[in-house]
């Protein structure tokens, strides 16, 4: 483990979050707020600390994949401690592990939040609420993708090792041959994407302040509100969900699709397997859900049914964790196909949680492949994405990632089941609504509920999870396992 290496790549991220800091003091100006000491004083001290840790540059550069990976979630734990400070020596959230809860619910783009119960989300002050949505943004794409969109001070194959360890998804491509021109590509999108929602919300009259924070917690797909009843707060505003709706469904999309769309490859778009499923996934499950709630006469107008379906559906495919409604309330199928619409999630490459679209294509086919093997054991069958031939290291990543990620989830549940407060629905779907990064569950976690009524045993499991759901749970995993520390290759 070259541990200077690591230290050095920590020393920029700690440059980054001082940077990020730096931006609600702007908002406790406008709004005449003495936030700004307690983010400046953060600011200034995470700058210090991350210019004495760069000024020695190793003498080795080279990362290799346990440096990758343990930079990039030691680089998440960090951000996460120091994105809860705020809230913590403001006195937001007076208890530490609240407060972390809710750092890491915005960093991991979770959307989980311990607010409304003890303490209203209105009662933070604008700054602290521009920083909790912000949290969300900055999550969104990713902390490491960012900075090596702004650095070059490692090699290509480290940057590979980092943006890989970070960047959901079965696999990693660049969208040009140098990284870093890769990274600066997908920021570049994702804030375009971002300015014209929020110029989308403002020409449709909704608050400035509350056009940043949505577009904010819409890009990242994380959910985090300025109001306590989320975007349910807006009912009546159709224009406005819809809008909302609209860019949950394309943050949910591989980036690399809108940079096949710039440089006219429409070719290439056609062709993407994994875009054409998750097309039809979101519509059978706004079907589904528009006819169950028609059945069940929940809303007497058809618009309302097909509004909030579509709402629902965009906000569970790429995890965002909005409501428009109670859908708690809902029928039986329709929470149902929620819950498994959220499990699938969003398209690798996106901002979005989840399994991911093209791990279940990919997982499905190579079930289809082994059944037909058995039944013509001398025929040879290969999996394929898009008309290639999926490499079998990728399809064993597949089976490797599910295999890790139903060890996690059961684990969590069951140390969950220990907090007797809760019963098994509310356990169950606080797991895949953390682990997912999805925000809201059903019962006691639903959209009208939140996670304060947890034990700090169980919110630290859920913390691990939102972590290790974010990270895709390897870089996680390996933080326990005492070979990839040891300096032996």
């Amino acid at each position: 483990m070259n541990k200077h290496l690591v230290c050095y790549v920590l020393g920029w991220v700690m440059i980054v979050i001082g940077a990020m800091l730096s931006l609600p003091i702007i908002v406790s100006f406008i709004y005449h707020e003495s936030d700004f000491l307690y983010f400046g004083l953060l600011a200034a001290a995470c700058m210090a600390v991350g210019l004495i840790s760069i000024k020695i540059k190793p003498k080795n550069t080279t990362m290799y994949v346990r440096e990758g990976y343990i930079s990039c979630a030691l680089t998440w734990v960090l951000l996460s401690v120091i994105g809860c400070l705020p809230f913590y020596i403001s006195g937001s959230i007076p208890d530490f592990t609240d407060a972390l809860f809710e750092s890491v619910s915005g960093f991991t783009t979770t959307g989980a939040t311990i607010l409304g119960t003890n303490r209203q989300i209105e009662d933070l002050s604008h700054s602290m609420l521009f920083w909790r949505s912000f949290t969300n943004w900055a999550g969104g794409m990713g902390i490491l993708v960012f900075m090596l969109a702004v650095i070059s001070q490692l090699s290509g194959q480290s940057n590979m090792y980092l943006m890989k360890a970070e960047s959901p998804g079965p696999v990693v491509s660049k969208l040009i041959p140098k990284l870093r021109g890769t990274a600066v590509v997908l920021y570049a999108i994702y804030g375009v994407m971002t300015l014209i929602e929020f110029l989308m919300l403002v020409i449709g009259r909704m608050p400035v302040f509350d056009a940043l924070t949505v577009s904010f917690s819409t890009a990242g797909t994380g959910g985090f509100s300025i109001k306590n009843a989320g975007l349910m707060a807006y009912e009546g505003h159709y224009y406005w969900q819809a809008v909302a709706t609209a860019f949950m469904f394309l943050f949910a999309v591989n980036f690399s699709i809108y940079y096949l769309i710039i440089t006219k490859k429409f070719k290439q778009i056609l062709l993407s397997e994994e875009l054409r499923w998750y097309f039809i996934i979101f519509a059978g499950a706004v079907i589904l859900i528009g006819l169950d709630l028609t059945i069940n006469k929940v809303y007497d107008n058809q618009l309302d049914i097909w509004h909030h379906a579509a709402f629902q559906v965009s906000t569970y495919i790429s995890s965002t964790g909005f409501a428009s409604k109670d859908y708690d309330l809902w029928p039986s199928l329709s929470r149902t196909t929620l819950m498994i619409v959220a499990l699938v999630g969003a398209c690798a490459g996106s901002t979005g949680g989840g399994l991911k679209v093209s791990r279940v294509v990919v997982l499905a086919k190579s079930v289809m492949r082994d059944i037909r093997q058995m039944l013509h054991p001398n025929s040879v069958y290969t999996v394929k994405m898009d008309g290639k031939a999926v490499k079998e290291d990728t399809v064993r990543s597949i089976h490797v990632y599910l295999t890790l990620f139903v060890f996690v989830f059961a684990l969590s549940v069951g140390i969950l089941s220990l907090d007797e407060k809760m019963n098994f629905e509310t356990n169950f779907t606080a797991v895949i609504a953390t682990i997912n990064n999805m925000g809201p569950g059903l019962a006691d976690v639903g959209p009208t509920k939140n996670f304060y009524e947890y034990s700090t045993i169980s919110k630290y499991v859920l913390i691990f999870d939102m972590l290790a759901g974010r990270l895709e749970l390897l870089p996680m995993l390996l933080l326990f396992n005492v070979e990839c520390w040891s300096n032996k290759r």
